[in-house]
């Protein structure tokens, strides 16, 4: 049986469907990549479900490829057991300590990065995500081990060097040995990602719901952008998907403004209209031409010089847009719409108006001048 390599913080059906389908893959392909440790550190069955499925879980993978319909599904086996935190933490220390593990990922929000005041060295669980990990280095560096690929799925600018720093802090206010410290820089790669993909839940009238309680969907588009690290290893399977880039600022910013950008314009713009899902607007010859001149006229010309194949990624967008399988609701997308505003839309706006010296006239509609 292959060994336990990686360990996941995080049992949602992102990862599930992103990430362990990958690892699945290249285990397939002859990789060896090896197994994952899933830990569960919020409320739910996941951990439970993942433990009493022998044969793993599936992925129906639906959308537009190429102009394509794609319709298949799945297997992913790559999960060998699921981990409760607050259950089992003891157990999560002892997969750190394994001189197998060679790669840790997570996918927690924003929110997740937050940290506890009560958290310690000696916490049984830690309450915050950055503190669990700092816990399962520290074990693993006082067992003598080398570092660890760290790769944060999070959707955070530059989230790797965000969450490495928050563990330093926490390492020098639990007073750990500077050689920690040292090692943490120097042994663990800390890398840089962007993760694209829209995963959903399982269809409602899929044939596998009823012996697949894991079941869950993702878009054909898939893309894993990775940032060389400056220092420290960098242990990452092959997958198509994967891109090692120099840097991941070029893809966050053309992820952000186009695709995020477009989502929350289309949910002010049309939701208050009556409609519903994205593929209502896309269906819809006059509100779909209003989203081409969003995206073409005013939002590609404000990062074209910053982003390489704008224009062919602006293409894909809507190309998953179309998605027929897809209902994603818009008054989903436009929760949290002000903060979402002021990441994804301002700044399109302020970057068009110091190019052309006036305001961009769509969006004009949709973000009200600060």
């Amino acid at each position: 049986m292959s060994p336990e390599t990686v360990l996941q913080f995080g049992a949602g059906r992102f990862l599930r469907a992103f990430t362990d389908r990958f690892i699945h893959q290249a285990n397939v392909a002859g990789q060896n990549v090896g197994r994952v440790v899933v830990v569960q550190s919020t409320p739910g069955n996941r951990a439970a479900a993942l433990n009493a499925s022998a044969t793993g879980f599936h992925v129906v993978v639906r959308g537009l490829a190429d102009g394509q319909t794609v319709d298949h599904v799945e297997p992913v086996n790559s999960v060998s057991r699921a981990i409760s935190a607050a259950e089992s933490w003891a157990e999560v220390l002892e997969v750190a300590r394994s001189s197998r593990l060679r790669l840790v990922v997570s996918n927690a929000t924003e929110a997740g990065y937050t940290t506890d005041p009560g958290d310690t060295v000696h916490s049984v669980p830690p309450v915050s995500f950055p503190a669990k990990l700092l816990q399962v280095l520290w074990s693993r560096f006082q067992a003598g081990l080398p570092g660890v690929t760290i790769i944060p799925c999070e959707l955070i600018e530059h989230n790797a060097v965000v969450l490495r720093g928050i563990v330093q802090q926490l390492a020098g206010e639990w007073k750990l040995p500077p050689a920690f410290g040292e090692w943490l820089l120097g042994e663990c790669g800390w890398v840089e990602n962007l993760v694209d993909c829209i995963v959903t839940p399982a269809p409602a009238d899929h044939v596998l719901n009823s012996t697949d309680p894991l079941l869950v969907t993702a878009e054909p588009y898939m893309l894993w952008a990775l940032a060389r690290p400056a220092q420290g290893r960098a242990e990452v399977f092959e997958h198509p998907a994967i891109q090692w880039v120099n840097s991941v600022d070029p893809y966050y910013l053309r992820k952000v403004r186009i695709l995020n950008g477009l989502h929350t314009a289309m949910a002010a713009k049309f939701e208050p209209l009556g409609f519903e899902t994205v593929l209502q607007v896309m269906r819809d010859t006059s509100a779909l031409r209003w989203l081409r001149g969003v995206a073409y006229e005013e939002i590609l010309p404000t990062i074209a010089q910053r982003v390489e194949d704008g224009a062919l990624f602006a293409d894909q967008v809507f190309e998953r847009f179309a998605n027929p399988f897809l209902a994603h609701r818009l008054v989903d997308i436009a929760k949290n719409h002000e903060a979402k505003v002021n990441v994804r839309l301002r700044p399109t706006v302020a970057d068009y108006r110091r190019l052309y010296g006036q305001a961009p006239r769509r969006l004009a509609e949709v973000v009200k001048e600060a």
